[in-house]
């Protein structure tokens, strides 16, 4: 959320902003509710220093013996208009605060222009590419060969964009998992959390999937109040919801492996072979609690935390930054990391990692106590896939296929193998 202040002495530079990402801010329905606010305001401190007045007046007519009665009525009165002016007030401060809901988060002024995922930018690549000796094949067809990957069974069960893994795939699954747990943990720092996998409609207002985005998740129960999570960065950025932390508390730097549940409204007939787009996938999932001065340092921080899982598994991959028509809702700037999928030929979205500067914590009310002015400040939240799970079995499996079909095993992952080194049917 936007800082209401920022908008008041300083419009059109918030406008500007915004209109860089093609959202076009309603100019004359901001003027309407801030000058129905401001003449809302006057009238209620007027009749409220008036009834305070009138109240001071009874005491004192008590005093000298008078008659009370009219001064009590016109009190009355006065109440009843106070309170209606009160209700007025508090219907625009609702407007006002819905508005504010619908505006994304200013861009980093390192965000370049562009429209959409074309005019991303290239900040490094790192790695070759594998060449091969044999037409490659993609992950589905590797995994059906091998017999380990069977989605018409996960469309019986549940639909379409889901997978049944088994075996020694559904074991190299899981080694992804715990490796990169197991490097964020011991060597980057992070704390590992273990965490609700359903959130409630607060918790996902305060990460911003609500109420823009909906349509996105699934809900549970009858009633709507309940969703599963898309991300753990839901529930782990809540952790300091309507929290005051100390300078020594922060930074606060944690991780989860959870499954993540999305929709993917929007995406019909996109990436609908195999497994790279499903409404259920697992992810290993960073976050970052800061002080403001820091969070641009943090976020090239948590960039290279991920790149380094891609560079342990011996990956090829690019950095890219997103330019500012394909910046999420929340994010003041984000990297995305793309791993080349020799099955595809190209390079694909396996992590986006995100500053949201005060957004979310605005929403969420997580504060920290500036020694500077002793008073309570919006935290900085960031937070990274590290990484996807499923989109990194898919590029071990079509970089480390064999001419036979099977799957050389990465030396990082070995120790979580049990000895396994290539997966065979």
């Amino acid at each position: 959320m936007l800082d209401l202040k920022l908008l008041r002495q300083d419009l059109d530079a918030v406008a500007a902003n915004l209109a860089r990402r093609g959202f076009v801010f309603d100019r004359d329905a901001f003027a309407a509710l801030e000058a129905d606010r401001k003449s809302l305001q006057v009238e209620v401190e007027a009749k409220r220093k008036a009834r305070n007045e009138k109240s001071r007046a009874i005491g004192e007519a008590v005093a000298a013996g008078e008659d009370v009665a009219p001064l009590k009525h016109e009190v009355g009165l006065l109440g009843e208009s106070l309170d209606a002016a009160e209700g007025r007030l508090a219907k625009v401060a609702v407007g006002l605060e819905t508005l504010l809901h619908g505006l994304p988060n200013l861009l980093h002024e390192d965000v370049p222009d562009g429209a959409d995922e074309s005019a991303n930018a290239v900040v490094r690549v790192v790695g070759t590419p594998r060449e091969f000796d044999f037409e490659p094949k993609d992950h589905q067809a590797i995994g059906e060969g091998l017999g380990l990957l069977d989605l018409p069974a996960a469309a019986r069960i549940a639909g379409s964009r889901f997978a049944v893994l088994k075996g020694q795939l559904a074991r190299l699954h899981r080694a992804l998992a715990q490796f990169m747990l197991d490097l964020h943990t011991t060597e980057h720092a992070y704390r590992e959390t273990y965490v609700p996998y359903l959130a409630n409609r607060a918790a996902l207002f305060g990460t911003g999937q609500l109420p823009k985005f909906e349509e996105d998740l699934f809900p549970v129960g009858s009633e709507g109040e309940f969703f599963l999570v898309p991300t753990a960065e839901v529930p782990l950025t809540n952790l300091v919801r309507e929290s005051i932390l100390e300078g020594g508390d922060l930074p606060l730097k944690l991780t989860a492996h959870t499954p993540c549940f999305r929709s993917e409204a929007g995406t019909y007939g996109k990436d609908t072979r195999g497994m790279f787009r499903q409404h259920q996938f697992d992810k290993v999932e960073l976050v970052q609690i800061v002080k403001p001065d820091d969070s641009y340092d943090a976020l090239e921080t948590l960039t290279r935390e991920a790149e380094e899982v891609l560079e342990r598994l011996g990956l090829a991959y690019r950095v890219v930054i997103l330019c500012a028509g394909d910046t999420g809702f929340a994010s003041a700037k984000t990297y995305d990391l793309e791993v080349w999928l020799p099955g595809q030929g190209r390079y694909r979205e396996i992590s986006s990692c995100s500053n949201f500067e005060a957004f979310q914590a605005r929403r969420l009310q997580a504060r920290w106590r500036s020694p500077e002015t002793g008073r309570p400040e919006p935290v900085h939240t960031l937070n990274g896939s590290g990484l996807a799970i499923g989109r990194a079995l898919i590029a071990v499996m079509e970089t480390f296929q064999q001419p036979d079909g099977t799957i050389d095993v990465p030396e990082a992952l070995a120790p979580y193998m049990g000895g396994v080194t290539r997966i065979a049917p």
